[in-house]
């Protein structure tokens, strides 16, 4: 099982992932299921089963509030997908194709696509790089040298795990195999039109750009997303970054092309990726991001999405407002919400008249 994909749909409460799994609560001894009403317990109390009858058996009962009992059994495609994802796990080493998966569910390879995206949210391809890359971090957990985890986790060069390392490990897997701490992070914090702005940056890319009034309180935020890291201020490496983000708030720069280094889940990236096409100086409901997706009822998981949005202004979240043109959340703050959208759309009028 995919747990970030899980946790995501219990954190969206979405019901179209009834009967693909279950999720068990030890704080309580209870299981429910995804769409569960219930209040949302903490990610480290939760765990996850593909069936009511292994919940019981490890000692959980049935929720009084969303009856779990049997809802595996609703959807005739859910065991078919769970099948697919069985297979993936168990073969995630292997040069998979499309083709090769239907076959192994008797079903044909454009109904499988349709058929996996709507219950798991992601392709199937997207779903293999998941495995592979849990499979690369426990092999880099237990001690393996970089290269042979790479090659056992099914990468067949270190050109195609690079390419999907950046946003899904958040690091090189070299940094990861040392849990993190040799990471070095430089930072600066500046002076910008909604007070001050912190950017932050590895080697590879931003990995932190945020918004704030106390340079304390920017600062402690940084510590706590990278306690192992070694962190520096840096008042000069930095500039060249500073200064476009500083050109974009100016309404100078309106598109931006910056290197990340971010960590993020496949559900995250492809919420992100959408959020970066937005065009400059208009607005996306968080349900017309769902629809784009391809799952409508996936609004409030892009909504979360866009509160974990960990680099302000490169990845727009604040571009994503609500169906009936309120506003919604900024992890920064409403109102540098609202100055934000404000001054895009008088700069996009300004290029619009040239």
């Amino acid at each position: 099982m995919h747990e970030d994909l899980y946790w995501q749909a219990v954190l969206s409460r979405d019901s179209r992932s009834d009967g693909a799994f279950i999720y068990a609560v030890r704080s309580t001894g209870v299981y429910c299921k995804p769409s569960c009403p219930s209040r949302r317990p903490r990610r480290e109390q939760v765990a996850f089963f593909p069936a009511p009858q292994a919940a019981e058996e490890a000692g959980f009962r049935p929720c009084r509030r969303c009856h779990p009992q049997g809802t595996i059994q609703h959807d005739p495609h859910v065991e078919v997908v769970q099948q697919a994802c069985r297979y993936i796990e168990a073969h995630s080493e292997e040069p998979l194709t499309l083709t090769s998966l239907s076959e192994q569910v008797h079903m044909s390879a454009y109904h499988l696509q349709r058929v996996f995206k709507r219950v798991m949210g992601i392709t199937p391809r997207q779903f293999l790089q998941a495995c592979r890359i849990a499979r690369l971090k426990t092999q880099m957990k237990e001690g393996a040298a970089v290269t042979s985890a790479m090659y056992e986790a099914g990468y067949g060069s270190s050109s195609r795990l690079y390419e999907h390392a950046p946003t899904q490990l958040g690091m090189t897997p070299s940094t990861y195999r040392r849990g993190g701490q040799d990471m070095s992070i430089r930072y600066t914090i500046v002076d910008c039109p909604l007070g001050r702005l912190l950017v932050a940056a590895t080697e590879r890319g931003l990995c932190a750009v945020s918004l704030g009034h106390s340079d304390a309180d920017l600062e402690a935020a940084l510590s706590d997303e990278y306690p192992a890291a070694e962190i520096q201020r840096d008042e000069t490496d930095l500039r060249q970054w500073v200064n476009i983000l500083l050109r974009h708030l100016n309404g100078q720069q309106p598109h931006l092309d910056l290197p990340l280094d971010i960590q993020a889940t496949a559900f995250q990236c492809r919420v992100w990726e959408e959020l970066q096409a937005i065009p400059y100086g208009e607005t996306c409901s968080y349900g017309e991001i769902a629809e784009r997706l391809g799952d409508a009822k996936k609004a409030r998981a892009v909504a979360l999405a866009c509160a974990n949005n960990p680099v302000a202004l490169v990845i727009p979240c604040h571009r994503v407002v609500r169906g009936n043109g309120r506003l919604g959340g900024y992890r920064w703050g409403l109102e540098r919400k609202h100055e934000l959208l404000a001054q895009e759309k008088e700069h996009k009028s300004q290029y619009d008249a040239v």
